[in-house]
């Protein structure tokens, strides 16, 4: 049986997805004593949903620019409202 390595404390939430996107969460957690429940009860959504339809013209060239850019469809938009709201919010 391999011995688990202790998952470290995060002092951010950024800090710890870094983390678990470059560890194998299998050094730390012994997925086959997992258990699988329901909905989890104390999670909280940490990012707005919106639903956002694009004409036929425009989504065409957010999909070439997310590929050049090497990002997906979603990053690019949320980079573009960011920018936005930042050149607004400047104005006022």
């Amino acid at each position: 049986m391999q011995k688990l390595k202790p998952i470290p404390e995060f002092k951010t939430e950024d800090e710890e997805r870094e983390f678990w996107a470059s560890h194998d969460s299998t050094d730390y957690i012994d997925w086959s004593k997992a258990e699988i429940a329901g909905p989890f009860p104390n999670l909280k959504r940490t990012e707005g949903l919106i639903e956002l339809l694009l004409p036929e013209t425009i989504y065409p060239k957010l999909q070439a620019l997310a590929n050049k850019s090497l990002i997906s469809n979603e990053e690019l938009v949320k980079r573009y409202v960011s920018e936005g709201i930042a050149r607004d919010s400047a104005r006022q």
